[in-house]
């Protein structure tokens, strides 16, 4: 991923969150909905660029998972179709930023990550319920 190539955000919270934490150096300290976030850079999955999201710290062992809730919407986020077409991403988590192959996973394997990221944000458990679609959980493997 090109930094170069990088488009941010048409979403105002979106890309004000990923320049705090570009500004600072850490996603230290920023918060959604009071919960610590990490940043996941992947590039598009049609446009080919270099794209930023915040999203929820699912963090397990030393392991990551990423969910594609969007509050329960009935779509997935934009970011989903993105790693289906390009699984390979960089995470930060405060300083640290480390590469990652990311897989979807599915049924034990899902059930297991939906626990720990409905413990890590508890409203997961109500965006489930507000949506026919099954929210996906992606689980990051190191590179």
């Amino acid at each position: 991923m090109n930094p170069a190539n990088y488009v941010p955000s048409p979403r105002s919270f979106v890309r004000e969150q990923v320049d705090q934490v570009e500004q600072a150096g850490t996603t230290d300290g920023v918060l959604m909905q009071g919960r610590p976030i990490v940043v996941v850079s992947m590039q598009g999955a049609r446009s080919g660029a270099l794209r930023k999201v915040p999203l929820m710290r699912v963090e397990h062992a030393g392991r990551y998972a990423l969910v594609g809730s969007q509050g329960g919407s009935p779509k997935h986020p934009l970011w989903v179709h993105n790693l289906r077409a390009h699984p390979e991403v960089t995470l930060q988590d405060g300083d640290m930023s480390m590469r990652y192959h990311v897989r979807e996973v599915s049924g034990t394997e899902r059930d297991e990550w939906w626990t720990r990221s409905v413990d890590a944000f508890p409203p997961y458990a109500s965006y489930q319920e507000k949506t026919d679609r099954l929210i996906p959980v992606f689980v990051l493997e190191e590179i």
